[in-house]
């Protein structure tokens, strides 16, 4: 029996994206936004029952709540999964049905599941049968692909699943074409339409509703707010990162702990971070990409990723990197005024 759902869980959630949700962006956005959900990058079913389940998995209880999203289309190895995923600690298990990259057609997982709804209800159903009743099963979907494309295709889609069990749908509010258009392109070209995801929230009021696609910032969020559950943000939460402080107190004013309230605290409380994992071995670089926009728009930014760019990536690069890139944003924002 499946657990009452508190749709605030998912009022602000980072999307999962491939490259750029490692653990250790997800300790920045913790940082920056105390109170969003966090998503791993996509992790294939068969990876964790065949590869470093334990390195795959890896993560700080600092990053919580944070779900493990999973790609695959075999019930049984998709259970597995999502029991290894509960074990390591995770509070949602997330199953991709949107990604409609060539590499993730071809395994026959991601956006080309929205043709098989059947089979996805099987996935979602092993799922829920496998892992705890308080950890929820969800889904990230897109409206439609290629041809198979309508508002009552989509809501059917979606009904088949909610008849499985799932309770809670991130719907990135555009379609996808499985071929002519790239990843990126099917991020931006094909249209968004957010009144279909409106439609189904007021079909389903029972099930909780996150829109995904194009959101960027307070005045989007609280806009669609008015009409979903929740919204999730991707590429505006890693280009804009520091932006999530301001999005985080708007939406939750009166939560504890409150969001830093400037970027050198919030480079501060990550330092700790990148100590420890430099004494573990862990390269700088795998840090000190994800501060490259940190202080984006800021006067001296731009000196603050050059340095971290040319200095990053050295064998020995150690927090003398970073000190040097803030002193360079420093000076030259001095250089500004």
């Amino acid at each position: 029996m499946s657990v009452p759902l508190d749709p605030r869980a998912w009022r602000l959630c980072i999307a999962p994206m491939m490259q750029k949700t490692d653990r250790h962006f997800r300790y920045l956005a913790r940082l920056i936004a105390p109170h969003a959900r966090l998503y791993t990058e996509m992790v294939t079913a068969r990876a964790l029952l065949r590869g470093p389940c334990t390195e795959l998995l890896r993560h700080d209880a600092r990053e919580q709540p944070l779900a493990a999203q999973l790609g695959g289309a075999l019930p049984a190895e998709l259970a597995a999964a999502a029991r290894r995923c509960v074990e390591a600690g995770y509070v949602e298990i997330n199953l991709n049905c949107g990604c409609p990259s060539d590499r993730v057609q071809a395994a026959d997982f991601g956006a080309c599941l929205m043709a098989k709804p059947s089979l996805v209800a099987d996935c979602v159903a092993a799922m829920i049968d496998a892992v705890p009743a308080d950890v929820p099963v969800t889904v990230k979907t897109r409206l439609g692909i290629d041809d198979l494309y309508s508002y009552d295709y989509f809501a059917s889609f979606v009904a088949r699943l909610v008849e499985a069990g799932c309770r809670v749908f991130h719907v990135h509010a555009r379609k996808a074409w499985l071929s002519g258009l790239s990843p990126k392109e099917n991020r931006e070209i094909p249209p968004l339409e957010y009144a279909w995801v409106y439609r189904l929230k007021r079909e389903l009021p029972d099930c909780v509703v996150v829109l995904n696609g194009g959101v960027l910032g307070i005045d989007d969020s609280l806009a669609h707010l008015a009409h979903v559950d929740g919204v999730m943000l991707g590429r505006a939460a890693y280009d804009l990162p520091f932006a999530l402080a301001s999005l985080d107190r708007a939406l939750f004013p009166d939560a504890r702990p409150a969001p830093p309230d400037s970027r050198d605290a919030c480079l501060r409380d990550y330092l700790p971070h990148v100590r420890a994992e430099l004494a573990a071995g862990t390269a700088l670089q795998h840090m000190s990409r994800h501060l490259l926009n940190l202080y984006q728009g800021q006067p001296g930014a731009r000196r603050w990723r050059r340095t971290l760019s040319e200095r990053g990536h050295a064998r020995d690069a150690g927090l003398e990197v970073l000190e040097a890139a803030h002193a360079a944003l420093v000076e030259a924002a001095a250089d500004i005024v």
